[in-house]
């Protein structure tokens, strides 16, 4: 923690991150008003003391609507990473300790899959599904794991002959032992570094699921969606667009400083200087 702390870029990504889930964490507490409440006494307002982030086609209010949307677009990102993660570590491990023929079938899988580009893999199963929250999340995270497969293949590989593995080994530990004690936990920087990158890209192919139309589905609100409103108005309400699209792009920022900053402190030759 304390390298963290010493780290600029990632001190920044988590006071930013930190700020955006304590705000999704109490939205229900800070929210002025339903978010899913029509007015139409109030269509189209401009940002102002009543409605500090104006109000859309609707009348409902932006900074509410804010609020609760970032609660799915974390949660999407969590989520989907988590799904990505958990894949990626099973098939990583099971490729970088016992190599040979299984590590070959692995990984042509997995470039099979690199060579396909991924969102509009994900738009392509999106189609035949019922757009909805949980279909989005385990469509993202059944179509991120490769590159979480590959680091931890590589950190498999690099650290099974290690002293401390050998040693471990020739006492008699089982294979699932030497996996899970003493390989597993050497290789958690890199993936949680991953991880962290990887919710920013979860983040991202959600706002733009949702800004198409496939994503998450009216009234529940999100980043994207309210973007998608905001299309319609665009030359007469500026805000609309511009608050989800700053959001997502801080956010987006939040994560990518995060990751840079652990790896950079969590990082041998960097640490040194």
């Amino acid at each position: 923690m304390n390298k963290v702390l010493h780290n600029p870029l990632a001190l920044i990504g988590f006071v930013i991150i930190a700020g955006i889930l304590f705000m999704a964490l109490i939205a229900p507490l800070i929210a002025p008003y339903d978010p899913d409440a029509i007015n139409v006494k109030a269509i189209l307002l401009s940002p102002s003391a009543n409605h500090l982030m104006g109000t859309d086609g609707l009348g409902r209010d932006v900074f509410t609507r804010m609020l609760y949307g970032s609660r799915i677009s974390l949660m999407v990102g969590f989520v989907a990473v988590g799904i990505a993660t958990a894949i990626g570590i099973i098939l990583g491990a099971i490729a970088g300790f016992y190599r040979g023929w299984v590590d070959t079938v692995i990984m042509r899988v997995v470039d099979v899959m690199l060579s396909i580009p991924t969102f509009f893999l994900i738009l392509a199963v999106i189609a035949f599904l019922t757009p909805s929250i949980w279909n989005i999340m385990i469509v993202i995270g059944l179509t991120s794991w490769m590159g979480v497969t590959r680091l931890v293949r590589a950190e498999f590989l690099s650290l099974r002959n290690r002293e401390f593995v050998l040693a471990a080994q020739a006492l008699g530990a089982k294979d699932a032992r030497l996996i899970f004690t003493h390989l597993l936990p050497n290789s958690l920087t890199p993936i949680i570094v991953s991880s962290i990158l990887g919710i920013a890209s979860a983040v991202l192919v959600e706002s733009g699921l949702s800004f198409l139309g496939l994503g998450v589905q009216a009234p529940q609100a999100s980043w994207g969606n309210i973007l998608t409103d905001g299309k319609e108005y665009i030359q007469f309400a500026w805000w609309l667009s511009l608050f989800p699209g700053l959001a997502i792009l801080i956010t987006v920022l939040g994560y990518n400083l995060l990751g840079d900053g652990l790896r950079d402190a969590y990082n041998p030759r960097t640490s040194q200087h």
